[in-house]
């Protein structure tokens, strides 16, 4: 099983928000085989707290355009790594710092990277 057209959809359109917001280091995992929670896992990095805060709000409003909202939320008061939970995609933005020692990478990357095709250097 892969991920689903809409779980696509959702990831890519998240993705160039967070690229519009100047996150860095986006990528995302197609984890649809290896969790029966979630089709996709995007990953984003965000040099300080305000910009992960920034990164977060650009998601939710170019996602709610597509009628979607995250059923939960996680780590926004602390602001060095926000999960956004949406079912079929689970958006992490991560402080460059917590993304170096959590290397959610290094967890997932036996699962097919999604290609994004977005230009981070906006």
């Amino acid at each position: 099983m892969t991920a689903t057209e809409r779980a696509l959809e959702l990831t890519r359109a998240a993705a160039e928000a967070a690229a519009d917001k100047l996150g860095t280091n986006i990528v995302a995992y197609d984890v649809s085989e290896q969790l029966a929670i979630t089709d996709v896992f995007l990953v984003i990095s965000a040099s300080n707290e305000r910009q992960v805060a920034s990164i977060v709000d650009g998601v939710e409003e170019k996602l709610r355009e597509l009628d979607a909202k995250p059923v939960r939320r996680e780590g926004e008061r602390e602001g060095r790594w926000v999960l956004l939970d949406y079912l079929d995609v689970v958006v992490h933005v991560q402080h460059v710092e917590e993304r170096t020692f959590y290397a959610l990478e290094r967890l997932w990357h036996d699962c097919p990277e999604i290609e994004l095709d977005i230009d981070e250097a906006r």
